[in-house]
């Protein structure tokens, strides 16, 4: 595959031992529908003691090449607030087998498509943390932590806030030896459960990929004799199944 432009998540110390909390996220690429401002994230605690979770978001912009960076988030023009996307609450506490739920609410224009990098990360609660906890129960928890050899294991996830004019336009070049998938809309798209397979074994496959293809980006594959070539375009809503044999 060339020219292939993905964005992934990713997870910081994915390791649990023993005790402790244990954070999940659910999926890691979550998207604001053009019509919509907020959004409601839940965070779920499978671990033997509660999780203090701090929410951090960071915006990704691309350049010309389709390089990647993530840069803080700057005030809006004439206002303290923060332009873009920001969690509220920010501070979680999460009880041992239960759940807590954040609202991600996005401020700012519409007029085009963003990304942001939203960060769930479990931390001992200090007094900066803001978290509603005593001395006492500060040290204890930490105690608790420490007996259960416990590592604390947060998640990343891609936020992807839609223009409020949504437009897909997907265009399909079916050439002798390539494929090609062109998103000339505006909101990117899923190439989704891309699957390489022998033709007739649809067991006999490469790994299975998930592929988001941004505004003017293209994913394309070369047509390969005896294969055939199976996913799901994703634009919005509305899915459809493909199959490409050479």
């Amino acid at each position: 595959m060339k020219r292939v432009l993905a964005v992934m998540g990713f997870c910081l110390l994915a390791h649990g031992v023993q005790a402790g909390p244990s954070i999940n996220v659910g999926v890691v690429y979550d998207y604001l529908d053009g019509d919509k401002s907020t959004y409601l994230k839940r965070i779920f605690n499978g671990g033997t003691s509660t999780a203090f979770v701090k929410v951090e978001i960071l915006e990704i912009v691309y350049d010309a090449q389709g390089a990647a960076r993530e840069i803080p988030l700057q005030s809006q023009p004439d206002s303290s607030a923060r332009d873009g996307l920001i969690a509220s609450p920010a501070r979680l506490i999460v009880p041992a087998n239960g759940m807590q739920g954040t609202r991600l609410v996005y401020l700012g224009e519409r007029d085009r498509e963003r990304y942001f990098r939203v960060r769930y990360i479990p931390v001992m609660p200090e007094k900066e943390d803001a978290f509603a906890v005593s001395e006492e129960e500060r040290a204890a928890y930490q105690n608790t932590l420490q007996a259960g050899v416990s590592v604390l294991a947060g998640y990343g996830t891609v936020f992807f806030v839609r223009p409020k004019d949504t437009r897909y336009d997907t265009r399909i070049e079916n050439g002798g030896a390539h494929y090609t998938l062109r998103n000339s809309g505006n909101s990117v798209i899923e190439v989704d459960e891309f699957k390489n397979c022998v033709a007739g074994k649809p067991n006999d496959c490469h790994p299975t990929t998930k592929n988001h293809v941004l505004p003017g980006r293209v994913f394309s594959f070369d047509k390969q004799a005896g294969r055939e070539y199976r996913f799901k375009l994703v634009e919005g809503a509305a899915r459809k199944d493909y199959v490409v044999k050479e």
